[in-house]
Formats: structure tokens, C-alpha cells, sequence
């Protein structure tokens, strides 16, 4: 059962680019019936009169490096001039710091009208306190909310199984190639059968060559590399599980992949201020030409077509390196962020329809065909083909063609001080000032 949802999933994300606009017709489904739709009759009506205009907080990951980050401008601007309402919006790039400032928002009171934000356990606090709307609430009032998404692709929260957010699009995590880099190294693009001991050899080249192997910080952004590290110690299968301690069978499988990355840095593959350096720095090197690997997610396609358009046929997408039980073609994905209505915005009657049109407004099909070309979304009735598609976009599209199964990511599994620990010590394991067991036992903890 897992494979064949796990297949669904990389078809839909496929085939994307290319769905055209079906209209389909839903059942009643178990969230607006029949208590929702008796609140709904007893509530007051979505106001019909124009409301004035009034300004709205807004908080999301569309940061300034963010490859969305202009189609999110142009959709600001897009719903200001329709509403006649004013965006504040203080986005900023998503990063563990990122997520910290948004909780402490919450907690002092100063939390934003609208989030885009993870589900999951980063977003448990926030439901627990109350702080955010569920949409059983907000269709008691306007019943057609987020009626343009898949029910069973919306994600429950873990507190209380009930949705509180609306997607835009979901993600896949596979790895960015620079074509020049590698042809100057005499090392070919990776295919589907990609395995771990070809790859260092690859990188071994690379090196010889005069460039960086591997662009990635492990300062910043560790994460990927611990996923599909992790990922090939083990499998599809048991990817999600989180260990009771480093020395039980999932422990050992994260030591394993951990230590998977100490011997990258110690043979040099990684870039020299790999400890020190942002992750803006680190993909520059393979924007520039001088680095050949970077695992990121669907969203850096929007990076490279902004930063890159003169030369975008330098990159590609291929898969991770694989070995054991793990496939190449193996990816990580799914659907990890949404739309949040706070409660302090839905609570302020004057805030509150400005709040549900600006989302409505964000998740149309419009919108998220314009963000999500090659991403998976929730949309029922596909997305809107564009007009036509650059070669990165081809490249994912085909990549994800030769998917053979996605699984989440397992980080999401872990709060958000267990991660940030965990994390934060993967440099101080490559330099060996801690050993693996010692930082998942250190993270498991807190």
C-alpha cells in the first residue's frame, strides 16, 4: 500500500506541468457534514458588502532568496490592488532561526494575521495553544473555502486530526547537477542507477579538477545531506522511524548516515567553509560554476531560473546517490506547508474576511499554478500548463518521471528542539568534537 500511494504521488508530481483543467465534483466529505453545514446555516453569512480596507500581517518562507520570492511579490501586489487591502509582510527565508522567530511571535503575542507554515510537529505548538484556525471552523462561515483542493491531500494536524492549513504546493528533495562542471571534469551526469560508490568516485575527479564536489553548509543547511544519508542505510519502508536511542536499530542507521557525511568532509569534498558559510554562499558556488552537487528541493528551480537565466542550461536535475536497500530513483517529498488564519486575525472582525480572501487569493488555482510548474500540489483540478517550459523545468519534470517512490522527510518527525540540536552538531561529528551517537542520543533528549 505504501509503494502504491508512494507512486501517486511522484505521477502527480509529474505530470503537474502538463494537467489541464478538469473540473471534477466532490462528495460531502466527513469535515462539512452535517455538523459544519448546520454551524454553517446558524453562522453569520460571509459578509456581501465591501468591507473598508485594512492592513494585514503576513508571515511566510518566501524570504529574499527564495526562488518564489517574485511570484510572491506579484501576487501581494495582485491581491492588493483587487482588495484595495494592505500586505505587511515580514517573510524571511526558512531556516531553523526562522522557524524559532515565528514560535516566539506566538508566544508574545505578536503572531501575524496569516502564516505559511509547516505541519507537523513545528506547527504542534501553535495548535495546541489555540492559535490558529481549523477550516471546519472557518467554512461554518464560508462553506467554499479551500474547495479547489483534494480533501485527502490536506494534512491533519498531529494534536487533534483536523486540517488548519491550505497548500500551495508540495516538494520533492533530489539533487541539482552543474553540467559544465562535471563535462570539465570528465565525469558524466548521474542517471537512475546512481550508487554511492560511483558518486565518490565522481567526486574524487571533481576535486582533481580544481572544484568543490559537494555545495552545502553544514552550518546552515544539513538537513538534506541527513536525509538521504539516513535514506541509504535503510529504506522506503522504515525512513520514517525515529530512534528511542542511538544504539537501537534506527539509531544506528542515523549514526551510519551521519558518519556517511564525516567522510565527505574528510576527504575533502565538501567546500572549504563548509563550517562557517551560509547556504546562500554555498549555492553560489554551483550558480558560478565552481562546485558540481547540491540536494535541495523543488523550490530551488525558481533560484536558478532567477539567478541563472543566461545560463541555465548549465544545470540539471538527477537523482542522490544510492546504495543499499534505497534506489537512486528513490525521493524524499510530500506536502509539508500551508496556509495559517490565526486566531487573532479571525477574531477581528475586521481583519477577518480580508484574511480568508488573501488566502483564498494565494491557493487559487491561479496562483499556485504560477508557483508550483514542477511540484506537487492539492489542486483537483491540476494545475494551469504554462505557456511554455525552460530546460531545468524539463530536467525536474523528467526526474520525477523516473521516480520509483516517495517518503516524507523524517526531520519531521522530531520537535523543533530536537532537530535544531541534532543539526547543530552535525559539524562538530565531522570534526570529530562529538560522535554521531552521541549527538542523536544529545538530540533525542531535549
Amino acid at each position: 500500500m505504501k509503494k502504491t500511494l508512494a507512486l501517486i504521488l511522484v505521477l502527480a508530481m509529474c505530470l503537474t506541468a502538463f494537467a489541464g483543467c478538469q473540473p471534477t465534483t466532490s462528495a460531502t466529505t466527513a469535515t462539512e457534514a452535517p455538523a459544519a453545514t448546520e454551524a454553517a446555516t446558524e453562522a453569520t453569512a460571509a459578509p456581501e458588502a465591501a468591507m473598508e480596507p485594512v492592513t494585514l500581517t503576513v508571515v511566510t518562507s518566501y524570504g529574499g532568496d527564495d526562488g518564489n520570492r517574485a511570484n510572491y511579490e506579484a501576487a501581494l501586489a495582485g491581491y492588493e490592488a483587487e482588495t484595495g487591502n494592505t500586505v505587511l509582510d515580514a517573510s524571511a527565508t526558512s531556516n531553523e532561526d526562522w522557524k524559532a522567530k515565528v514560535m516566539t511571535d506566538f508566544e508574545t503575542g505578536t503572531e501575524p494575521d496569516v502564516l505559511f507554515y509547516f505541519n507537523g510537529n513545528d506547527s504542534d505548538a501553535i495548535v495546541s495553544a489555540g492559535k490558529v484556525v481549523s477550516l471546519d471552523e472557518i467554512r461554518a462561515v464560508y462553506p467554499e473555502y479551500a474547495d479547489n483542493m483534494k480533501e485527502e491531500m490536506l494534512v491533519a494536524s498531529p494534536v487533534d486530526g483536523m486540517v488548519y492549513s491550505v497548500p500551495v504546493n508540495g516538494y520533492w528533495e533530489s539533487m541539482f547537477v552543474n553540467t559544465k562542471v562535471l563535462e570539465a571534469a570528465g565525469v558524466a551526469v548521474p542517471g537512475a542507477d546512481y550508487t554511492w560508490d560511483q558518486f565518490l568516485s565522481d567526486c574524487a575527479k571533481i576535486k582533481e579538477a580544481g572544484f568543490t564536489p559537494v555545495a552545502v553548509s553544514l552550518q546552515e543547511v544539513p538537513h538534506y545531506w541527513f536525509e538521504f544519508t539516513v535514506y541509504n542505510n535503510g529504506s522506503t519502508a522504515d525512513h520514517l522511524n525515529v530512534p528511542a536511542s542511538s544504539s537501537d536499530e534506527t539509531g544506528m542507521k542515523w549514526a551510519a548516515g551521519l558518519e556517511d557525511i564525516k567522510a565527505l568532509y574528510d576527504a575533502g569534498y565538501l567546500p572549504e567553509n563548509t563550517l562557517t558559510a551560509t547556504d546562500a554562499e554555498t549555492v553560489q558556488l554551483i550558480a558560478d560554476g565552481q562546485a558540481a552537487f547540491l540536494i535541495d528541493g523543488s523550490w530551488k528551480v525558481g533560484f536558478f531560473q532567477t539567478n541563472c537565466a543566461d545560463h541555465l542550461g548549465d544545470f540539471a536535475l538527477s537523482y542522490v546517490p544510492a546504495k543499499g536497500d534505497r534506489q537512486a530513483t528513490d525521493l524524499i517529498g510530500g506536502i509539508s506547508m500551508g496556509y495559517y488564519i490565526t486566531k487573532k486575525a479571525w477574531d477581528d472582525p475586521a481583519k477577518r474576511e480580508a484574511a480568508v480572501k488573501f488566502v483564498e487569493y494565494m491557493t487559487s488555482d491561479e496562483q499556485v499554478s504560477v508557483f508550483s510548474v514542477t511540484a506537487v500540489t492539492a489542486l483537483k483540478n491540476g494545475v494551469i500548463p504554462a505557456d511554455s517550459l525552460d530546460s531545468l523545468q524539463k530536467s525536474a519534470i523528467a526526474m520525477c518521471a523516473g521516480a520509483t517512490s516517495v517518503v516524507g522527510a523524517v526531520q519531521d518527525k522530531l520537535t523543533s528542539e530536537q532537530r535544531g540540536d541534532l543539526f547543530a552538531n552535525v559539524k562538530n561529528i565531522v570534526t570529530a568534537k562529538i560522535t554521531a551517537a552521541e549527538a542523536i542520543d544529545s538530540a533525542l533528549a531535549k
